[in-house]
């Protein structure tokens, strides 16, 4: 007894050790007007370090991973406290759009590129720093394919998290059809429309959610882009993870994208929904949005960690 008490004693005394050598540093990176405040994480002492830069999904979604009003998750900053005690930095940031004082200048010219300007700033802020051996994006959902067109020289591996397989007007016009066949006709008309003259005369009223005109730009320069022939473009190491219970984004675009790079590894993750949580029962799915307590998924973490690592 006296023996597994040491034990112990000694196990919590390493991982308060590890916990106190964390380190925290807060950042305002700016892109022209654009404020994009961001929080790095590392362990303090180690010589060198792997770094991920996490670039986030579509909607106003901040740095820890939460929505206001929509989600409260907190699943980015749970995969940074997992990656961190593990020796891996992390470095999150707010999107563009979760910043209120934001909006005004990002109405005045709203495209796809300007995720991937954002990316770039976290890129170069820390591509020279000696604490980092090696950069590797991270990008989820939608900022799979802002990290795939983000990926440079500078970068070292990238990893693709429940991201899209195919481009997003089609993404869009297979939604509509599947809830509606008239009204994905009709938006697969607005898209051809918007392809061909980079505007729409005249928006189909059940359409005007999805199209209104500080819309149209965004997704002109959004849908120029396929996911599979962007990645066919990365000669770095690539890892693809989806997971068995993601609502969103199906296993389906893992398996188009690693078809289009046949060197990427793929993984697909068992339980694992799109916020990156473990789900056990069906039930949970939809409310593990709004728990950030819900345990995320373990072999996420360990999938990550041995990709970064190798």
């Amino acid at each position: 007894m006296k023996k597994l008490a040491l034990i112990t004693t000694f196990l919590l005394s390493i991982i308060t050790l590890a916990q106190n050598n964390i380190a925290s540093e807060d950042f305002m990176l700016m892109n022209d007007s654009i404020k994009l405040p961001g929080t790095l994480t590392y362990t303090k002492g180690l010589k060198t370090q792997p770094l991920v830069i996490f670039i986030h999904g579509s909607g106003n979604v901040d740095r820890n991973g939460n929505q206001l009003g929509l989600a409260n998750a907190n699943y980015i900053k749970q995969l940074s406290d997992s990656l961190v005690k593990r020796g891996i930095a992390f470095y999150r940031y707010d999107k563009r759009s979760a910043t209120w004082a934001n909006f005004k200048f990002m109405m005045k010219n709203m495209t796809f590129d300007a995720f991937v300007d954002d990316a770039k700033l976290a890129i170069n802020e820390f591509k020279n720093d000696a604490k980092f051996s090696s950069i590797t994006l991270i990008g989820h959902s939608q900022g799979s394919l802002v990290a795939m067109l983000t990926a440079d020289k500078d970068v070292d591996k990238y990893i693709s998290l429940a991201g899209p397989g195919e481009p997003i007007d089609v993404i869009l016009i297979n939604q509509l059809k599947a809830q509606n066949d008239s009204l994905g006709l009709k938006a697969e008309a607005h898209f051809k429309e918007l392809r061909e003259t980079g505007t729409i005369k005249e928006v189909d009223p059940q359409l005007m959610t999805i199209f209104p005109k500080p819309n149209q730009p965004f997704f002109v320069s959004w849908m120029k882009y396929n996911p599979v022939e962007e990645i066919k473009k990365l000669h770095i190491p690539i890892l693809i993870l989806n997971g068995t219970k993601d609502l969103q984004v199906l296993e389906k675009d893992a398996r188009l994208l690693h078809e289009a790079n046949p060197k990427s590894q793929l993984v697909i993750i068992p339980k694992m929904n799109h916020v990156l949580k473990t789900i056990d029962k069906d039930e949970d799915n939809e409310r593990s949005y709004k728990m950030p307590d819900f345990p995320l998924s373990e072999e996420l973490i360990n999938t990550i960690e041995t990709f970064i690592k190798q």
